[in-house]
């Protein structure tokens, strides 16, 4: 992708609940097939809300509505959710999108890039890694 031009940014808005799924869509997409199929095989779909509800801002002990780019809720595979039990509600991750806007326009990295760190980060917690894990992880593959 090129960059925009000054007359595509004066008209450009950003995305919409709408186009924000697409984005993650898109992005989900590219993923390694790892990632993929253990969502599949769990039944994890990703939904998208402008921010996080009060509840899960309380218990995640969140300073502010912009505190969550995304959260994992549901039954990691450590735990069994290898595939979803009868009456159970789905393995969701959710994309919170007016958090990870504010986080783009604050950082040097394109939209699909924060959506796709968020999207494999809360996966990390579906698969059953720490924020720790996923910390090492990171630092171990930016070496």
């Amino acid at each position: 992708m090129g960059e925009l031009s000054h007359q595509d940014w004066a008209s450009a808005k950003a995305p919409d609940l709408a186009a924000f799924q697409a984005i993650a869509d898109r992005v989900f997409a590219e993923l390694p097939e790892i990632f993929r199929e253990a969502c599949r095989k769990a039944g994890v779909v990703s939904r998208i809300a402008d921010f996080p509800d009060d509840e899960t801002l309380e218990t995640m002990e969140a300073e502010s509505e912009f505190d969550l780019l995304g959260l994992f809720h549901g039954v990691g595979l450590p735990q069994g959710g290898a595939a979803p039990h009868t009456g159970a509600s789905p393995n969701l991750i959710w994309l919170y999108r007016r958090p990870i806007l504010d986080y783009w326009a604050e950082h040097d990295e394109t939209l699909g890039d924060v959506i796709a760190h968020v999207l494999i980060h809360e996966i990390g917690h579906h698969l059953g890694f720490s924020d720790d894990d996923m910390e090492a992880i990171e630092a171990a593959a930016g070496d």
